[in-house]
């Protein structure tokens, strides 16, 4: 985790910071993950672990690397990959508001928690005597509970008003140098109409505009230029498969062997089947070219 946060401090400290939403939440992400950290590293410790093994203190120590390690990236992801996905930049505002309240309301609940644990409230428990006095912390960690829900509200508030009015993205609202950003928002299904060709780690950055493209592919079906590992000389076309129902219908007959197989046993020989007949339907060929077709054409132009 430490070798981690140089790594992060390291990124920030050669870029140029800009506090927008997706930053923002990373920046509580570090805060909330560096606070499970160094409890975990307090529970290492064996006298320390004497007095709060199995008490609430161990519950505000998970609760912080889960919730910190998962929630808050996966808000930064979302607001991160929100235009891309919508051709919509999400409320500022709004997503500020989510960010505070939801960070506030998150240490209120769980910080308190370390509190409770050095006062020996043990955990799986429903009910507590009054003599215990551990009445007036677990309110205050109820109360943020209060602010993360309001905050909840208004992440989902600016969702929807943001797909419907939310300012035009464009194709790089965040002047990322990645290919996936040289797209239209929201990209179209076959994603490049031609194959780009690339000549540095950030394109859109380093590479000129009207860069040669990757042309002589079949826009009927879906196609795919394999080339040498060695000098990237193109070898020939390969045909991948177009869309289709079955790895839908194979992920659902798995999850429900999976799940079933949870409270009964016959859930696995009686799942099999549809299992084994859904990843037969996925894998059947329909029609594609049994071997790479090879070709003489000008690939680059």
């Amino acid at each position: 985790t430490g070798t981690q946060f140089f790594c992060w401090v390291a990124t920030l400290w050669h870029g140029r910071l800009q506090l927008r939403l997706p930053m923002l939440w990373c920046l509580g992400f570090f805060f909330v993950f560096l606070i499970g950290g160094l409890s975990g590293v307090m529970l290492a410790s064996v006298p320390v672990d004497l007095q709060v093994h199995d008490t609430y203190f161990v519950v505000a120590h998970f609760h912080y690397v889960l919730i910190g390690g998962a929630l808050f990236p996966m808000f930064a992801g979302i607001y991160f990959w929100f235009p891309k996905m919508t051709g919509r930049m999400a409320n500022a505002t709004l997503g500020k508001w989510h960010f505070w309240l939801f960070f506030i309301g998150f240490n209120i609940t769980f910080f308190t928690l370390h509190f409770l644990g050095l006062r020996g409230m043990p955990r799986r428990v429903y009910t507590y005597g009054p003599d215990m006095h551990w009445q007036g912390l677990n309110v205050l960690a109820s109360s943020g509970v209060i602010f993360m829900t309001a905050g909840l509200l208004v992440f989902l508030v600016n969702v929807f008003r943001s797909v419907r009015v939310g300012g035009i993205a464009g194709n790089s609202p965040w002047g990322d140098a990645g290919l996936e950003w040289s797209m239209s928002s929201p990209p179209p299904p076959y994603n490049f109409l031609h194959v780009p060709t690339v000549s540095g780690r950030d394109p859109l950055w380093e590479d000129p505009p009207d860069q040669p493209v990757v042309v002589g592919l079949r826009d009927d079906i879906r196609e795919t230029l394999v080339t040498h590992s060695l000098d990237a000389d193109p070898q020939h076309k390969d045909e991948d498969p177009g869309p289709s129902i079955w790895p839908f219908l194979s992920a659902l007959t798995v999850s429900a062997a999976f799940v079933g197989s949870i409270f009964t046993p016959w859930a696995v020989p009686i799942g099999a089947p549809p299992v084994i007949a859904t990843l037969i339907g996925w894998l059947w060929p329909r029609g594609q070219s049994p071997t790479p077709r090879q070709t003489g054409e000008s690939w680059v132009h």
